[in-house]
């Protein structure tokens, strides 16, 4: 089981929190860094210092980190123009020699838009539909050759389609519950699914379609691979995890039912249910970002009982 880290910037983070968070990533073991990709705040508190741009920020730990895959979880299809985006991304592969990963989702937070003037078109989900046929053709277009496409929404002309990353291919993430529309563009362009807050049930259902949907693309499920991204509160003793509950303005027990909580054995065992789910990865998202004892406790009490 792959263990990755997931943080929330826009709940309020400068840059030198989140690489104090991506280094104890590094150097606990864990797999990756991912992060978010908004611009506004949600809920209670005031975000300050203010939103952190996600390309940005990982083109900075992309310098300052060696080993950790970095990400994000879902960049908007809203903020970038898609052959913007294909450039900004291999840039910052090629800045990290090779460890970025793509997450891309339709964009869905309203008032996040309205505040920094971005369109908030309609039809989001057929513009990321093309935006990701756009940026996957770009990057899988010979160096020498040219890409052109004509869709509803974006047309490129004989783009030279550069800068190529520095992978072979970047890990593509698509993810979400919806039944037919999100399967079906995963097994089309995704190289990895992912299921956020959901319960195990609920995941094994939807990796489930994710799968069929594969299948029926001509296509191996186990091409792809299953995540789940889940909110972290874990404590070596239950007044641990009271106070880490506290510091996030959650109850224990609801986050007991709806996320990685409680002490590490009771944590294990729900990661568990999830293995038996179908997933091969966990993303801990972590909204206490200066609490890197809370990520030490994960590495060490957690991830070891499941080598």
């Amino acid at each position: 089981m792959d263990l990755r880290i997931f943080t929330e910037p826009q709940q309020g983070a400068s840059y030198e929190t989140l690489l104090a968070v991506a280094q104890a990533t590094e150097q606990l073991g864990f797999d990756a860094f991912f992060r978010s990709d908004h611009y506004l705040h949600m809920g209670d508190g005031d975000g300050l210092p203010g939103p952190t741009d996600a390309w940005v920020t990982l083109a900075g730990l992309a310098r300052e980190t060696s080993r950790i895959r970095l990400g994000t979880l879902m960049t908007a299809g809203t903020f970038r123009l898609p052959g913007v985006l294909a450039i900004q991304v291999a840039q910052v592969d090629a800045m990290s020699g090779g460890r970025i990963e793509l997450g891309l989702g339709a964009g869905w937070f309203a008032e996040e838009h309205t505040a920094y003037g971005i369109p908030f078109p309609k039809e989001k989900f057929p513009r990321l539909e093309e935006q990701l046929a756009i940026v996957t053709g770009l990057w899988e277009t010979p160096v020498g050759e040219t890409f052109s496409y004509d869709g509803t929404y974006y047309q490129l002309t004989d783009s030279p389609a550069l800068p190529k990353p520095a992978q072979a291919k970047v890990p593509v993430l698509v993810g979400g519950m919806g039944k037919v529309r999100t399967p079906r563009l995963a097994a089309r362009y995704a190289d990895e699914f992912n299921i956020p807050f959901q319960s195990a049930a609920d995941s094994a259902e939807q990796f489930g379609r994710v799968r069929e949907a594969a299948k029926e693309a001509g296509r191996a499920p186990e091409d792809l691979v299953y995540s789940n991204a889940l909110v972290a509160c874990v404590g070596r003793t239950e007044a641990e995890v009271t106070r880490r509950a506290a510091a996030i303005g959650r109850e224990v027990a609801e986050l007991r039912e709806n996320g990685l909580a409680g002490t590490p054995g009771e944590v294990v065992e729900k990661i568990a249910s999830y293995r038996e789910a179908g997933c091969q990865r966990i993303y801990f998202q972590i909204l206490d970002l200066d609490d890197l004892d809370h990520l030490a406790v994960i590495a060490e009490d957690v991830a070891r009982q499941l080598d």
